[in-house]
C-alpha cells in the first residue's frame, strides 16, 4: 500500500530518503515543498535521517532548556535563552512561557515578568486561554493590577473562570469592592460560568459594603446553581448575613451547613462576638471541643475575645491552658491575643508575663501593650514602653503612635503628648490623617482645643473621624456653639455618622436647646442611627439635660439593649431633676437585671441621694460600693458623700469626714462643704474651707465669689471688700452670670442688667409687675443679699435684682412662647434664691411649667412649688 509524506520547512536542510531499491539525494532550500512520493507495497519505507530536522530539534531543545530551568527554579538561565542576541523566539512554545511567567509570580519578579510579555507580543505568539491566565497571575503576584486588568480585557472573551476570579480575589484583597463587582456583572454578560471561588469573592463584597438586597440575590443565585452545600460558599453566606447584623440568619445557615470545617465554626463565633453575643460564641466554641472539631490557631484568636467581653478570665485561662496542650501557646498572633484578653480582664500583670516570655515580639505585640498598660490606667509604663521601642529599633508605625496618644490622652499629659507629637514630625507621619487624628484627640482631651484646631486645620485630607474629633473636642471642653458651627461645616462628600451625632448630642444638652435636639434626632431616625447603642445615649442624656425627663423615660424604655451607661444616664438625669426615690428604684432595678454597677454608676446615685436629702440611702449605697463590689471610692464618691452631709445641715460631720479621708481632698470635695456653709451661713467654717481651697486653686473665681456670697449673706461687708481686692490683686475675671432661652429655634441670651435687648421694655414691665404682685400677694420682699452690691440702698439693690438674667429669660418666655407650653431657661451659675423665688410666683399666676437648669441642678417649678424642695 502506498504512502505519503508532506513537509514543509522553515531553513535550509539536508536529509536522505532511502528505499530497498535506490538511495538518492535532494537538497531542498527554504519554502521548499516536498512532492508527495509514493511506494510500492513491496517496498519498506526508509526512517527519515533529518537529523531530526536541526532546527526543529533546537526549539524542542531550547523548550526543554527552559522548561528545565523553571522547575530548578533558575529563572535567571530561563531568562537568558529567549533574550539570547539573535535569537528566533518563534520556536518558544506556550508551555515554556507558562512556566517562565509561573515562575516570575512566584519570585515576584516583575521585570522579568514584562520582559517575558513583551517577548511573546513581539514574537507573535497567540495568547491562548492558558497562557493568558498565566500572565494575568504574573501581574498580580507582582502587585501591578493595572498590568493584569490590561490583560485580562484583551482576552476576556476567552477568559476561563480561573482567571476571572485571580483578578475579582486581588480586587478584594486590595478593597475594591465596587470594581470587583462590575467585573462580575461583565464575566456574567459574556456568559462565563461562576463557581464557588467566584461566589466566595462576590460575597465578602456585599458583606463589606453592607448590600443587603443585591447579596441576598446571589444567595438565590447559588442555591440555583447548586453551590449552597459547598463550606467556602457557606461560610462566606454565613459573614455575609453576621455583616448585615443579621445573626439569626447567619446561625441558621451555620446549622444547616452539612459538612462543617473548622473555618465555618471560627466564622460563626467570630460572627457571633461582633454582633454582641459573647455568651453563643462561648456556646459553639464548647459544641465545637464536643464535636471533636480540629482546631486551629484562628479559632483560639476568634474565642479568646468573647472572654475579654464577659471579663470572664477564668475561661481565658482555660483557654490559654487549651492553647499550650495543642501546641499553638508559642504562636505570635495567639500571644498578642492573650495579652489583650487578660488586659481587658483586668489583669494586666498576666499580658506583662507574656509579653515579656516572648520570643519574638512583633510591633502588633508591642502595641497591644501599650494599649494593655493604658486599659490599667498605667500610662507612665505605656508611654515608657513607646520609649523602650525606640531604644530597640522597632519599626515604629501609625498604630504604636495612635495608642501611646491615647496614653497621653488619658493622662491628661499634654507634655508627654508633645514629646509624641516631636516624634511624628521627625519621622514625617504627620501626613498620615490616623496619627493626625490621634494628636487632635489628645490635645482635646488635655483641654488644649487651640492646638488641637490647628492640626485639624492642617490636615488635607480629612475624614468624618477628623470632624468627630474636634466636634467632641469642642463639646467636652465646654465650647458647644463651636460643636455646632464647625458640624455646619462638614463638606457634602462627607457623611455623618453614628458617631458624628454622639459627639454633636452632648453639645445640644451642655446647652439646654430642646428644639436643635429634636432636629437632630429626626436626622437620625432618617439616617437609620437610631439603633445604634452609642446615639442612643446620647439622644437620651440630652433630653434629662434639657429638662425633657419624660421624653427621656420613653426613650430609655424603647432601648432594646440597655447597657451598664444606659442605666447609669437615666439614674443620673433623675438625681438632676431631684427624682431621688425614682433613681434609687431604677438602680435596684438595674441590679435585678444582672447589670453590675461601676464606679460612673455610683457617682449617679449619690448625686441623686445628696440632691434629694436622702441621708441614710446615701450611705446605704457608698457602703455597698465599698464593701459589695470592691470598689474604692475616688474622689467624686467623696465629694458626693460631702455634698450629703453638707446639704442636710451636717456640716461639722461632713468636716470630719473630709479629714478621715484616705486620699488627699481637691477643691471639688472641699467645694461641697462651702456650699452648705452658704446655705447654713456657717461663715468660720467657710473661712477655713475657702483658704483650703484657694491653697489647692489660687485662680478659680467661682470659689472667691461664692466666699464672697457667703459674707454678703452674713452682711460682712468689709470682708467682701478685702475679698474683691484679693480678686483684683490676682487679676481674676468673674465668669459673669447669664441667661439663655431657645424660642422658635433661636436662642435667646441674657445677661445681668441686660439692656440691648429689642424687647427690653416688655420684658422689664413684666418682671416688675410680677415683683409688684409678689409683694402684695406673698408678701414678698426682695433679698438684697443676692444684689451683692455694697454702699447701695435698697432700691438700687432691688432694681439690680430686677434685671437678674434668670428673670430676663422666664420673662421673655412668657411673653414669646404660646400658653400652656413648658418653659426652658438655663443658666451658668447657681440660680439664686431671690430669683427661685420669682419662678415659683410666675408657674403659678400664669400656669406655666418652668424648667430652670442651673450649674447644679434642675429646678421645676409647677403651681408654685420647685422640684428640689430646697436642696440646690
Amino acid at each position: 500500500m502506498a504512502s505519503a509524506a508532506l513537509l514543509y520547512t522553515t531553513s535550509p536542510l539536508h536529509f536522505s530518503l532511502s528505499s530497498s531499491t535506490n538511495h538518492r539525494k535532494y537538497k531542498l532550500h527554504k519554502h521548499t515543498r516536498i512532492r508527495p512520493t509514493s511506494f510500492s507495497s513491496n517496498s519498506h519505507l526508509a526512517v527519515l535521517h533529518t537529523s531530526a530536522p536541526h532546527h526543529h530539534t533546537r526549539g524542542l531543545d531550547l523548550n526543554n532548556k527552559i522548561l528545565s530551568n523553571c522547575r530548578l527554579r533558575k529563572l535567571t538561565e530561563a531568562m537568558e535563552i529567549i533574550t539570547s542576541s539573535g535569537f528566533d523566539t518563534t520556536s518558544i512554545g506556550s508551555d515554556a512561557y507558562c512556566s517562565i511567567l509561573q515562575l516570575c509570580a512566584e519570585t515576584q519578579s516583575s521585570d522579568h515578568g514584562k520582559k517575558t510579555h513583551l517577548i511573546i507580543t513581539s514574537s507573535g505568539t497567540e495568547i491562548d486561554t492558558l497562557l493568558g491566565q498565566k500572565l494575568v497571575f504574573m501581574y498580580v503576584k507582582c502587585g501591578d493590577l493595572i498590568g493584569a486588568r490590561k490583560v485580562f480585557d484583551e482576552i476576556a472573551y476567552k477568559a476561563n473562570t480561573v482567571t476571572w476570579n485571580l483578578l475579582l480575589n486581588e480586587y478584594v484583597k486590595r478593597k475594591c469592592f465596587n470594581e470587583s463587582l462590575l467585573l462580575f456583572k461583565h464575566m456574567n454578560s459574556l456568559g462565563t460560568k461562576p463557581n464557588s471561588i467566584t461566589f466566595t469573592c462576590i460575597l465578602k463584597c456585599f458583606a463589606t459594603l453592607l448590600s443587603a438586597e443585591e447579596g441576598v440575590m446571589v444567595h438565590g443565585y447559588v442555591i440555583k446553581l447548586g453551590f449552597g452545600s459547598q463550606n467556602a460558599v457557606g461560610n462566606a453566606l454565613v459573614l455575609f448575613y453576621a455583616k448585615l447584623r443579621r445573626i439569626e440568619t447567619a446561625i441558621k445557615l451555620f446549622d444547616e451547613m452539612p459538612h462543617k470545617d473548622v473555618i465555618s465554626w471560627n466564622t460563626i463565633i467570630s460572627s457571633c462576638m461582633s454582633n454582641g453575643l459573647p455568651r453563643k460564641a462561648i456556646e459553639l466554641f464548647i459544641d465545637m471541643l464536643l464535636g471533636g472539631v480540629s482546631i486551629d490557631l484562628a479559632t483560639f484568636i476568634s474565642v479568646l475575645p468573647t472572654c475579654a467581653e464577659l471579663g470572664h478570665v477564668s475561661l481565658g485561662r482555660a483557654i490559654h491552658g487549651y492553647s499550650i496542650k495543642s501546641g499553638f501557646s508559642l504562636e505570635l498572633p495567639l500571644c498578642n491575643s492573650l495579652i489583650e484578653m487578660y488586659s481587658k480582664c483586668s489583669n494586666v500583670d498576666s499580658s506583662i508575663q507574656i509579653f515579656k516570655t516572648m520570643k519574638q515580639r512583633s510591633v502588633v505585640s508591642w502595641t497591644a501593650m501599650i494599649m494593655a498598660y493604658t486599659r490599667a490606667e498605667h500610662y507612665d509604663q505605656a508611654i515608657d514602653l513607646f520609649l523602650d521601642m525606640e531604644e530597640e529599633g522597632v519599626k515604629i508605625d501609625e498604630f504604636v503612635i495612635t495608642s501611646v496618644l491615647h496614653a497621653c490622652a488619658c493622662k491628661g499629659s499634654s507634655k508627654d503628648g508633645q514629646r509624641i507629637h516631636e516624634y511624628v514630625l521627625r519621622n514625617g507621619m504627620i501626613s498620615n490623617t490616623s496619627v493626625a487624628n490621634a494628636l487632635m484627640d489628645m490635645y482635646a482631651k488635655c483641654g488644649n482645643m487651640e492646638e488641637a484646631r490647628s492640626i485639624f486645620d492642617s490636615t488635607l485630607s480629612k475624614n468624618i473621624i477628623s470632624w468627630n474629633t474636634l466636634i467632641g473636642g469642642y463639646s467636652k471642653n465646654g465650647f458647644p456653639n463651636d460643636a455646632l458651627y464647625l458640624f455646619g461645616k462638614i463638606p457634602q462628600r462627607i457623611r455623618p455618622n453614628a458617631i458624628t451625632m454622639a459627639c454633636l448630642l452632648p453639645a445640644v444638652a451642655s446647652l439646654s436647646c430642646l428644639e436643635r435636639g429634636r432636629e437632630i434626632h429626626a436626622y437620625v431616625i432618617r439616617a437609620g442611627y437610631v439603633r445604634n447603642h452609642h446615639v442612643e445615649n446620647a439622644l437620651a442624656d440630652m433630653y434629662v439635660k434639657c429638662g425633657a425627663l419624660t421624653l427621656a423615660r420613653v426613650l430609655f424604655d424603647r432601648i432594646y439593649e440597655k447597657s451598664l451607661v444606659t442605666w447609669t444616664v437615666m439614674i443620673a438625669g433623675y438625681g438632676m431633676h431631684g427624682y431621688g426615690a425614682d433613681a434609687i428604684a431604677l438602680f435596684k432595678q438595674m441590679r435585678r437585671k444582672g447589670i453590675k454597677p461601676d464606679k460612673v454608676s455610683f457617682v449617679a446615685i449619690l448625686y441623686a441621694c445628696s440632691h434629694s436629702g436622702l441621708i441614710h440611702e446615701g450611705w446605704y449605697f457608698f457602703n455597698m460600693m465599698r464593701n459589695e463590689y470592691q470598689i474604692e471610692p475616688n474622689l467624686e464618691h467623696y465629694a458626693c458623700m460631702v455634698d450629703l452631709l453638707s446639704r442636710a445641715g451636717r456640716l461639722k460631720k461632713a468636716y470630719e469626714f473630709i479629714n478621715s479621708m484616705p486620699i488627699e481632698p481637691d477643691s471639688t470635695v472641699w467645694g461641697a462643704l462651702l456650699c452648705g456653709c452658704r446655705v447654713y451661713r456657717d461663715v468660720n467654717l467657710a473661712e477655713k474651707v475657702a483658704e483650703k481651697i484657694f491653697k489647692l486653686e489660687p485662680d478659680n473665681t467661682g470659689y472667691y465669689v461664692l466666699l464672697a456670697n457667703i459674707y454678703t449673706e452674713a452682711e460682712k461687708w468689709e470682708e467682701v471688700k478685702r475679698l474683691r481686692e484679693r480678686i483684683g490683686s490676682r487679676r481674676l475675671k468673674k465668669n459673669p452670670g447669664c441667661s439663655w432661652i431657645e424660642t422658635r429655634g433661636k436662642v435667646q441670651v441674657f445677661v445681668s442688667g441686660d439692656n440691648s435687648h429689642p424687647q427690653k421694655e416688655e420684658i422689664k414691665k413684666f418682671v416688675e409687675d410680677v415683683v409688684k404682685r409678689m409683694k402684695e400677694e406673698e408678701q414678698y420682699v426682695p433679698n438684697a443679699r443676692y444684689a451683692l452690691m455694697i454702699n447701695a440702698d435698697d432700691r438700687v439693690k432691688e432694681e439690680a435684682l430686677c434685671g437678674h438674667s434668670e428673670k430676663l429669660a422666664i420673662a421673655f418666655g412668657v411673653l414669646n412662647s404660646a400658653d400652656g407650653r413648658p418653659i426652658h431657661v438655663t443658666k451658668n451659675l447657681r440660680v439664686c434664691g431671690d430669683c427661685h423665688e420669682f419662678a415659683k410666683f410666675v408657674s403659678k399666676v400664669t400656669g406655666r411649667e418652668i424648667v430652670l437648669r442651673d450649674s447644679n441642678r434642675f429646678h421645676k417649678f409647677e403651681e408654685g412649688r420647685c422640684s428640689c424642695r430646697g436642696y440646690w
